[in-house]
């Protein structure tokens, strides 16, 4: 392979991606008034001001509400850019506006942390809105990667190049070979496989084998030899995640990033958290106390005074000024003390282009989540590293691509599925933890060779002793057939959604205990509104409803339920699937069931489909078969 040349077409895709994103933006933005914006999902306006708190960081966190009666559905969720704005008129780039970050949204009410320091002078004169922002920063860090990439003549990056795309194979070093008892065979293959590499490893981890423990112990042994280690994903969530669970086995975690992006769980390890418990801080504050009484009483003097105020105005001002020069000096050095004292640097993959890593360089790093990460980003930190171990799974879900020409061209396949296919570096977590061994069965012979084994445990767990624990449910010959939303354009069917919450209705009453959690997964947002309209307007009692989470497919990607319900929705005379065509999205819905999997669809239309013709014979080998008409005379 021409190096120059991959990366040269990475960024030309990039490009069109990047473009087709910002185009999206403007469709929903551009000459739109506020109630077309409304209507979009894109805008809420007008909004109530809750109140205003500061957060662990002294940042300004603000809590909004809507009106309930005059919602629609939106785009907005945890970690998103927003702008917050007041006016009256259609201009959506209004001047009085500030940028923050979505921290929560919850039914009508949004809480969101603001990117600048001071409060907004307009911020209680009421006409306020919010609204989603483009994010031009990913995509600038990432072309900025490829570019060195592309350019650099770096030794041994050019090696760390050649063996990532194919050009040169890796070196491994000779280690004393040991077992974890609290790992499994596999888990501990990969462990050796990880300690002995020398540029790269692989972890494949299929649902539910246990791959952030293993992550986890692979960085514990490896801190017995490196000083800090960097451990980086495309996803807060699976930030977070790592971080939690690094912290919990004693590792100094320090978790980089936006305090509105980080999940409340780990919030003590973040920088903001651990600057206000470091030795200098009280220093700091006090310092920040005196720079904020100069300027206030600087800003006090009118605006007709004599020379001698004038005087004394400048002089305040000037003090100010100095203090404000000490208390960057000091924070500077506390970030740093704090990033140095630690063991671990957690982080999104963009998020390593920090100024505060700047110049660092890792021993090693983990990119977790690796097949759902654009291979741009994954360089980001590769730049930054002597090793790098990949973990993830490319028969889960792929990376969020709008272009379709750009994934068509490559930039869906990423640098794991790259690594797997052209060297044999990867090591595969084979005993899983999570389901009934009939749930497993299908997703290990379709995706992994028939390899995952279910633990003992889990094998023959049921929600109770005669319980079948997958059904496939067939509304073929119904007359259940699909609609679209004419505004959203996404796929909805009404009497599939009924017919779902009929049988859970059912199936419940056969249940002795209620269950901890229920997931029910759609591919389409448009299903996802009917289902959770369904399932308000049922009499299964409020208490069951509490633990019952409908969402996208998406949504549930390394997460797990008791019960979980797939409605399939797609129900035409042509067998046109749409979503349902990725067979990676369905590998990941159905894998997120543990005792009980039901899937609702129409056989007539999926089956032209080789995977779900597949499914469909092996629903029937195992008896998991039922024709709706069973439940609906």
């Amino acid at each position: 392979m021409d190096i120059k040349e991959h990366f040269k077409l990475q960024i030309d895709l990039l490009e069109t991606e990047r473009k087709e994103d910002l185009e999206q933006y403007k469709k929903l933005m551009s000459d739109t008034s506020i109630e077309e914006r409304k209507k979009k999902g894109v805008c809420w306006f007008p909004i109530k001001l809750e109140n205003v708190t500061y957060d662990s960081g002294d940042r300004i966190v603000i809590k909004i509400s809507r009106d309930s009666a005059t919602s629609q559905s939106h785009s907005f969720s945890t970690g998103k850019s927003i702008s917050l704005f007041s006016q009256s008129g259609n201009n959506h780039e209004a001047k009085d506006n500030a940028k923050a970050v979505v921290n929560f949204v919850k039914d009508n009410e949004l809480t969101m942390t603001l990117n600048q320091d001071d409060e907004p002078e307009w911020l209680h004169d009421g006409k306020l809105g919010v609204q989603l922002l483009f994010d031009e920063s990913s995509y600038k860090e990432m072309d900025r990667a490829l570019n060195i990439c592309m350019s650099s003549e770096d030794k041994e990056l050019n090696k760390m190049k050649k063996i990532i795309l194919g050009n040169e194979s890796p070196s491994t070093s000779k280690i004393y070979p040991f077992q974890l008892p609290q790992l499994n065979d596999s888990q501990n293959d990969a462990l050796m496989h990880v300690l002995a590499a020398d540029q790269i490893g692989v972890i494949h981890g299929p649902p539910g084998t246990g791959k952030t423990t293993t992550l986890v112990e692979c960085v514990h042994q490896e801190l017995k030899k490196k000083q800090q280690i960097l451990v980086c994903a495309p996803s807060n969530a699976a930030v977070d995640l790592l971080t939690e669970k690094l912290s919990e086995k004693g590792i100094n975690v320090v978790r980089l990033g936006h305090p509105a992006r980080v999940d409340e769980k780990i919030l003590n390890q973040t920088l903001d958290v651990k600057i206000k418990k470091h030795q200098r801080y009280k220093e700091l504050k006090a310092i920040k106390q005196q720079e904020t009484l100069h300027r206030d009483a600087a800003r006090k003097f009118k605006r007709n005074f004599g020379p001698d105020q004038r005087r004394e105005r400048k002089a305040l001002y000037q003090e100010a000024n100095q203090l404000r020069k000490e208390i960057r000096s000091l924070s500077e050095y506390i970030s740093k003390d704090v990033i140095d004292n630690a063991q671990v640097i957690s982080c999104t993959l963009v998020g390593s282009t920090t100024p505060m890593l700047r110049g660092r360089r890792f021993e090693v790093a983990y990119i977790d989540e690796a097949g759902q990460a654009l291979e741009a980003a994954c360089w980001i930190p590769i730049l930054k590293s002597n090793k790098i171990i990949f973990a993830g799974d490319h028969q889960q879900l792929p990376p969020t691509i709008k272009s379709i020409q750009a994934a068509k061209k490559g930039l869906e396949y990423t640098l794991f599925e790259r690594i797997i296919d052209h060297k044999n570096v990867d090591k595969m977590l084979k005993t899983q933890y999570r389901m009934h061994k009939d749930i497993m069965a299908f997703s290990s012979k379709y995706f992994y060779d028939n390899q995952l084994d279910a633990f003992s445990t889990n094998a023959e767990w049921k929600m109770f002793d005669d319980d079948q624990p997958m059904e496939f449910i067939d509304t073929a010959g119904t007359g259940y057939e699909e609609k679209v939303n004419p505004e959203s354009l996404s796929t909805y069917n009404i009497e599939e959604a009924n017919l779902l919450i009929l049988h859970l209705k059912n199936y419940l009453i056969q249940l002795q205990e209620a269950p901890n959690n229920i997931g029910i997964i759609t591919p389409y947002s448009a299903q996802v509104k009917v289902l959770r309209r369904a399932l308000y307007q049922s009499d299964i009692s409020d208490e069951i409803k509490e633990v019952i989470n409908i969402n996208t497919v998406d949504s549930f990607q390394g997460q797990e339920r008791e019960i979980i319900y797939i409605s399939m929705v797609r129900s035409n005379p042509d067998g046109e699937i749409g979503f349902l065509a990725n067979a990676r999205r369905m590998n990941v819905a159905m894998t997120r069931a543990q005792k009980k999997l039901v899937m609702i669809g129409d056989s007539a239309t999926i089956t032209r489909n080789k995977y779900y013709a597949e499914m469909f014979d092996f629903v029937n080998e195992i008896g998991a078969y039922r024709s709706a008409f069973e439940f609906i005379y």
